[in-house]
């Protein structure tokens, strides 16, 4: 159907020690975007691979680990970069600077930016409605969170809360492959989950064969992730805090997850 923006190629690949990287192409345009840029070597290597031409570096945070590749980048292929407004004096050259409510395309792909602070305090997460898919750097990752670091608990809740709300059928590009770890921590706060145990049973075989256990799905994640279940009444008496805010839930999740 005419005005339909057709759904975009997206390629994942590992970078670093344990970061992703992501490539996201637009097939009616051949516009293509690096969801940060872990390193410039790898992320060039990926490209070639695809045989696609960067033209965008779309920033979640400031983070060296994700944004070490933007200047090496941007000088070989002269691509624009995006990201937060609310660090965008701390992003490596930055052209374009966004934030909660912005929208714009990517070649013929509508992008909507959610502001999602807490691990840093500008962090924003990238979400394409017409493809179900969203890019949550270091906001969330495969039943875990990442940590607060310039913000506070709460600020961080509510950066989940409106990952939350997305369409449950969004599949979640995150920054990095901490699934294993983070399923051995959930199964500490709600062993009695049934989905957490299956899920943890399936991570265990992927990673043993060497597969990689991202993206994930806003379902998935909401069924399963301890620190989307601020609700959950196992979780509640767990920790004691039967009458507790939820933001508090995942104060203390969070907090146990740091000692861990």
């Amino acid at each position: 159907m005419a005005g339909v923006a057709a759904k975009p190629e997206i390629h994942q690949f590992p970078c670093l020690k344990d970061n992703y990287g992501v490539l996201v192409r637009d097939p009616t345009s051949g516009v293509v975007a690096a969801i940060d840029a872990p390193n410039g070597d790898e992320v060039a290597a990926a490209l070639a691979a695809k045989g696609w031409k960067l033209t965008h570096i779309l920033t979640t945070h400031r983070h060296g680990d994700h944004t070490d590749g933007n200047l090496p980048l941007k000088s070989a292929t002269g691509c624009m970069i995006i990201g937060p407004k609310g660090e965008a004096d701390l992003v490596p050259g930055i052209d374009k600077a966004v934030g909660e409510g912005d929208t714009f395309m990517l070649g013929s792909l509508e992008v909507r930016v959610l502001d999602t602070p807490g691990h840093t305090k500008g962090h924003i997460t990238y979400w394409i409605p017409s493809a179900d898919v969203a890019f949550a750097g270091d906001t969330l990752f495969a039943m875990g969170c990442g940590r607060v670091i310039e913000g506070n608990m709460e600020q961080m809740w509510r950066s989940l809360e409106k990952l939350m709300k997305l369409p449950p059928e969004t599949v979640v590009y995150c920054g990095h492959e901490y699934t294993q770890a983070n399923a051995k921590f959930a199964l500490t706060i709600e062993p009695e989950n049934e989905a957490l145990q299956a899920r943890v049973k399936e991570v265990e075989a992927k990673r043993g064969r060497g597969e990689t256990t991202l993206p994930t799905r806003i379902d998935v994640e909401l069924a399963t992730n301890p620190f989307l279940r601020a609700q959950s009444l196992a979780i509640r008496k767990r920790l004691g805090m039967e009458t507790a805010a939820d933001w508090q839930v995942f104060g203390e999740v969070r907090e146990r997850k740091n000692k861990s």
